[in-house]
């Protein structure tokens, strides 16, 4: 790996100062807010997707999402990333083994990436059947997730937010023991690529979700399940609520799915 793309390397700045001002007459102001960035992710030299995020932990992106989006199964099976910074975004191009690029050629789309609720790598309803959940994996992490521990996590969330508290405009994804510490968080425009993000970066350290759960900083959409169960979290708690395809999807996949986490309490819903 090349010394410009080591952990920690960002080509753009994940924040930038933008002039702002009040409505009420007070002195303007320059303001950070978040940058939002088109990221280009290629499988051995062929763009498979496009996702706008913010550019920060773009390797441990790079790592999740693929994982997520079912183009490796462990992390051994990257050989290598190149993080490229270009004028229009940034290129991630991530070198796999050929079994892999053999069963990304033979379902290659083309994905269009949102902050919003885009379903990535979905082109058709028929697609999005033939997916299922999560391409059926076992979560590793028992789903009956201490409510107790979730709401400890919840208080102490906003403090890991580091970026969020800067600017107001950012998702946050959190690795939470059972006992409720929070032991690493990944923040994004997207509540999908924060989430890719902490995945990525658990995967990176070869650290196999044990006891514990993800909290994250949003509602919960089917999306978020899936991935989840695809990297084996077995508890995903949120401080929204969910959607009635996220519930029905975390019955399907064995995730144990916890919403309206904050304020001293939770909801199981699967």
């Amino acid at each position: 790996m090349k010394p410009a793309e080591a952990e920690g390397f960002e080509p753009h700045a994940p924040l930038v100062q933008v002039w702002a001002q009040p409505m009420d007459g007070r002195a303007g102001r320059f303001e950070e807010v978040a940058e939002e960035t088109p990221v280009a992710l290629a499988l051995n030299g062929v763009s498979q997707a496009v996702m706008m995020a913010t550019p920060s932990d773009l390797e441990d992106f790079a790592f999740g999402f693929a994982l997520t989006e079912g183009w490796i199964d462990h992390r051994h099976q990257i050989l290598d990333v190149e993080i490229q910074p270009q004028d229009a975004g940034v290129v991630i191009d991530l070198a796999t083994t050929a079994a892999c690029e053999h069963r990304q050629r033979a379902r290659r789309r083309t994905m269009a990436g949102r902050t919003g609720c885009g379903l990535c790598g979905v082109e058709s309803l028929q697609q999005m059947a033939v997916r299922g959940p999560a391409r059926a994996t076992a979560p590793s992490t028992p789903g009956g997730a201490d409510p107790g521990a979730m709401v400890r996590a919840s208080m102490a969330f906003q403090r890991h937010q580091h970026l969020q508290a800067r600017c107001g405009g950012l998702h946050a994804a959190a690795w939470c023991g059972r006992d409720g510490e929070v032991l690493l968080v990944r923040e994004d425009v997207g509540r999908h690529n924060a989430l890719d993000k902490l995945i990525g970066a658990l995967l990176r350290q070869g650290a196999a979700p044990g006891a514990g759960f993800v909290l994250m900083s949003s509602r919960c959409s089917y999306e978020l399940v899936q991935k989840a169960s695809a990297a084996g979290i077995g508890a995903l708690a949120c401080v929204s609520a969910p959607t009635a395809h996220a519930v029905r999807t975390a019955a399907a996949c064995g995730v144990s799915l916890w919403g309206f986490v904050r304020e001293g309490r939770a909801s199981r819903y699967a």
